[in-house]
């Protein structure tokens, strides 16, 4: 009797094993799933934070770069053509640990800046052996439609802290951090790129739009120029909560008046991050006052 080897293919299942998939609670999607360990919360099997960080994790397979990237007018960059009291005031206003730096034209990251590498030069008179080009790092680059599944591994395998955002046609379109990867995952980190004035509302095109749930109402109103009642909600993502009487998933649409919002990440307790869509009557509105 001679021992076959085992085959590398999948069993084919009878068709009795397919019915009695069908009646059985093992989960066969990430639907299911995450429907399963809300279960598992009900029963107070796993506790609220441990969900939520679970949900956040599964969902960042789904999202893209461009969905939580720092956008290109929001970045701040030093220059090859600054002196070094000029960067130093940059570094000291901005107060961030790393600075993309741009050469003869602006669109063209060559590097990133290290804050600490300049204390050395910033405890004396240094700058007539100053070079920056000297002192940058590789700039590491990535694509807007990278998963952030991909680009976590990637920053965890490689040690960065940061890369630079590029679009189909190599231009830059923004920065990401691993804060920023991370915040998908367990919330809201309060690191040196969360600006409040600047941090809630990013804009991808002339139609769209980046809106972080925390968004507070006045200002989304003040930004768009809507006139949505802060009464009952006191943020963009209670405004969909009072509408949905739900938490939504991810992926589903909710239209207040001509503004469609879908929802980029939730979990089972809140709303994360949206995706604003405009009429072209607003963004031509919006657009004059940009201009």
């Amino acid at each position: 009797m001679t021992d076959e080897p085992p085959s590398s293919e999948p069993r084919q299942r009878t068709w009795l094993e397919r019915i009695a998939q069908v009646f059985t609670d093992e989960p066969t999607d990430i639907r299911s799933l995450l429907n399963l360990l809300r279960n598992a919360e009900q029963d107070q099997v796993l506790d609220a934070d441990a969900l939520s960080i679970i949900e956040g994790a599964l969902q960042v397979s789904s999202m893209q770069v461009r969905e939580i990237m720092i956008p290109r007018s929001q970045m701040v960059t030093v220059s090859v053509r600054h002196s070094l009291q000029e960067i130093l005031d940059i570094v000291v206003e901005a107060a961030h640990s790393r600075f993309p730096v741009t050469g003869e034209n602006p669109d063209q990251v060559i590097g990133i800046l290290l804050a600490k590498d300049l204390l050395p030069l910033a405890l004396g008179d240094n700058s007539e052996r100053f070079n920056l080009k000297d002192m940058i790092r590789p700039a590491t680059c990535v694509p807007e439609s990278k998963r952030l599944n991909v680009l976590l591994k990637e920053f965890r395998e490689t040690r960065n802290h940061m890369a630079v955002v590029i679009d189909e046609y190599g231009l830059v379109c923004g920065l990401v951090t691993i804060e920023d990867v991370l915040e998908q995952i367990i919330g809201e980190i309060d690191d040196e790129y969360d600006v409040d004035d600047e941090g809630y509302i990013k804009k991808l095109d002339e139609f769209q739009y980046i809106i972080k749930a925390l968004t507070p109402v006045d200002e989304f109103n003040e930004f768009f120029r809507t006139q949505f009642s802060d009464e009952e909600a006191d943020t963009v993502g209670g405004l969909i909560l009072q509408e949905l009487r739900h938490i939504p998933e991810r992926d589903e649409i909710i239209e207040l008046g001509p503004y469609k919002f879908t929802v980029l990440n939730a979990d089972s307790r809140q709303i994360r991050l949206l995706k604003l869509t405009i009429p072209a009557s607003r963004a031509a509105a919006l657009g004059s006052t940009d201009g």
